[in-house]
């Protein structure tokens, strides 16, 4: 990436990915302070948020949501646009911490496999919430989620809980605990014990992909070719928040079997059968 929104080229200390996955091996993750912020500061809280994988909560108006597939659901189709919509200025949330720094680190995370999106897509084929996080052994930490319709970050959650149950997952990360998360069964545990659980589930194997029976997704998106000058994170370190906006981003087919991702239906089915 060139521009403004190179890390290297705007003389910021670019985060390696090696560093990374060791940091969050030992609790820790990255976050900046602003949007432009040009560096970020490393955090590890004293109480840790998490989402037990067979303690998950679907309520029966999201379980009704899913069911009528109102939403396609990918995986790893769009990275790129999911951490860039998480960067975006929302109502009631008017900064965020992802930056420039973090966008360039998590995408050659993901372009090295151990960063990982799921993606829900509307009707008409757009893109309307997704969610991002990172992948160590049987752990995924949580990173950010964003919708743009009704439901559509919720879908994305039980979509990654029903991938994680199913792939032998151990442990959701969420970093810290919301009173959104906590309505889906989420919790904190104090440092020390999330520090054993975490060291448990990063020496264990998972499966990320389990979940996808053998089908094909088509290939991830890649940026639009002028869609913005200076690479994917340039929206993120500039000052137009419109930057940050994916745009002609369209998923090819929206059945199932064409995305390759799990029915709405089927999501509900594995996240109502006792572990």
């Amino acid at each position: 990436m060139g521009g403004s929104g190179n890390p290297r080229a705007s003389g910021m200390r670019r985060l390696e990915t090696g560093l990374l996955l060791r940091a969050y091996s030992a609790g820790l993750f990255p976050m900046a302070d602003t949007r432009e912020a040009d560096d970020v500061f490393w955090v590890e809280p004293r109480r840790r948020g998490i989402v037990p994988l067979d303690g998950f909560h679907l309520s029966r108006s999201l379980a009704k949501v899913l069911k009528q597939d109102r939403f396609a659901h990918s995986r790893d189709l769009a990275f790129d646009a999911v951490i860039r919509s998480c960067a975006q200025n929302v109502p009631g949330r008017q900064q965020s911490w992802i930056n420039a720094t973090v966008v360039d680190a998590y995408s050659r995370l993901h372009a090295e496999g151990h960063a990982h999106s799921i993606e829900t897509w509307d009707a008409e084929g757009q893109l309307v919430g997704g969610l991002y996080g990172v992948r160590i052994g049987a752990a995924f930490f949580g990173e950010s989620m964003f919708s743009r319709a009704t439901d559509a970050s919720k879908a994305a959650l039980a979509h990654l809980v029903a991938r994680l149950r199913f792939g032998n997952f151990r442990l959701l990360d969420t970093q810290f605990l919301t009173a959104h998360l906590a309505s889906f069964g989420g919790r904190e545990v104090k440092r020390a014990r999330y520090l054993g659980i975490l060291d448990d589930a990063i020496s264990l194997h998972a499966s990320w992909t389990a979940f996808d029976e053998g089908r094909p997704q088509p290939a991830p998106f890649a940026p639009p070719s002028g869609r913005e000058e200076g690479g994917a994170a340039a929206g993120v370190a500039g000052a137009a928040p419109a930057g940050l906006a994916p745009t002609g981003l369209v998923l090819p087919r929206l059945d199932a079997e064409g995305t390759g991702g799990p029915s709405g239906k089927r999501i509900v089915q594995l996240l109502s059968q006792t572990s």
